[in-house]
């Protein structure tokens, strides 16, 4: 199978295209280490993949969960120690913790900043760097990927926050797949556009009038899944994209392009 014998830590992994990876990691044969900061959360996640990958022993040796807030360094620290202390190894991070909420940039507080900046570029930098040094050490290869969003390049209203932090996290990933290159540690992102099934980012059209506009923005003329995300975000972590970093893959649709209708 495409993933046996590799081992996989997502962050933000309790919910939405981080839940969905990880059963996707997990049915194509590989084990994970899913990160969040509610225990419920993750053992719901836990025991879902668990159901849907039919796995009724031993689920542990497969699954397993952490509780950490991705702000915090020092807890990032123990956690990479945690997994390679229980799996052995780790082969790919995913980087999917994310918050986003949307505010004028005007009514935007600093707590409000801080906190979406924090989580999604601060975040990415701990769980990133941790995870580089103990492959340096163990002169191991290894695979980074990164979950940013489509408007980390052009921006987007009511965004601010996210958008700068995102595309802090794309100038990070080019920054440090140049420098990790040597230790053959490849870091790319995947920029999702709409998605219908996170149970997150579809808040951001709260109104039927909203979701239609959002629709009309799409070529394809539908919403992205979680599990196509998923699939390319295994691809882009694989073998098959060996010769792949620093890179960032768009899958929106064509929205980017524009509303293009003949």
């Amino acid at each position: 199978m495409l993933n046996s014998g590799r081992v996989a830590l997502v962050t933000g992994g309790s919910s939405g295209i981080g839940e969905a990876f990880a059963e996707h990691f997990v049915k194509t044969g590989g084990s994970v280490a899913l990160i969040g900061r509610s225990i419920e959360k993750l053992q719901n996640a836990s025991n879902s993949i668990a159901t849907h990958c039919g796995l009724t022993e031993n689920k542990t040796d497969r699954i397993r969960y952490y509780q950490a807030d991705v702000r915090d360094s020092e807890r990032a620290e123990e956690i990479w120690d945690e997994v390679f202390s229980d799996f052995g190894k780790v082969d790919v991070l995913i980087n999917n913790a994310a918050g986003n909420f949307i505010c004028k940039a005007e009514e935007l507080s600093a707590n409000g900043w801080n906190a979406v900046v924090q989580i999604v570029l601060n975040g990415t930098f701990f769980y990133s760097t941790a995870f580089a040094r103990r492959l340096i050490a163990r002169q191991q290869p290894g695979a980074i990927v990164n979950v940013v969003a489509t408007y980390y390049a052009n921006g987007g209203p009511g965004v601010c926050h996210s958008a700068a932090a995102k595309a802090g996290v794309v100038a990070f990933s080019k920054s440090v797949a140049v420098e990790w290159a040597k230790h053959r540690i490849r870091v790319n992102c995947i920029a999702p556009g709409p998605i219908g099934d996170t149970g997150g980012a579809d808040r951001l059209w709260p109104t039927e009038e909203a979701y239609q506009r959002v629709l009309h923005s799409i070529p394809a003329g539908r919403l992205g899944s979680k599990e196509e995300i998923a699939k390319a975000m295994d691809w882009l972590a694989s073998e098959q994209a060996s010769f792949i970093t620093g890179d960032v893959l768009t899958m929106d649709g064509g929205q980017s392009l524009g509303p293009i209708r003949f």
